[in-house]
């Protein structure tokens, strides 16, 4: 059984029209939504580390997410049934900790099996785009702390 906790990392960079998001397409098998880089948390694993792992493996880039400091939760309930599978049946919802980390400008992802694309975009198109509050709230929160308007 998974354990019910997952990190999600918040990856921008200055690009020529501004502030730049990077969003990820999910792989058709694991539902095909727009999403940032996140994943489950391993046994005996924290939240930093988990960031930076999932980050090392869904984008190559080897960087330290900053912590934002923003929990979330999501209900187990309104996920897909081979999603709810993954986890005991007491478990009810998933708690998301939000992290961000700045990307240098020009540099690209490069995608694991799990994504088949991605798009940088103004913090407006990421918010269109995102399937989730969580990652919608991870990037308002980075915008705020940027003071970027959004």
């Amino acid at each position: 059984m998974r354990r019910p906790e997952e990190a999600l990392v918040v990856v921008h960079r200055s690009g020529p029209a501004g502030r730049e998001f990077l969003v990820l397409e999910r792989a058709p098998d694991r539902h095909g939504y727009w999403h940032v880089v996140a994943g489950a948390l391993e046994v005996d694993e924290t939240p930093a580390h988990a960031a930076a792992r999932e980050l090392r493996e869904e984008t190559g880039l080897d960087a330290v997410p900053e912590n934002l400091e923003r929990e979330f939760a999501y209900r187990l309930v309104d996920e897909p049934p081979d999603v709810r599978a993954r986890f005991s049946p007491e478990v009810t919802e998933i708690a998301v900790h939000a992290f961000a980390v700045e990307a240098s400008a020009g540099w690209e992802p490069q995608l694991d099996e799990e994504h088949v694309g991605y798009c940088w975009c103004s913090a407006e198109n990421a918010l269109a785009l995102l399937e989730y509050e969580e990652p919608r709230a991870a990037v308002r929160e980075v915008v705020r702390r940027l003071g970027d308007p959004a």
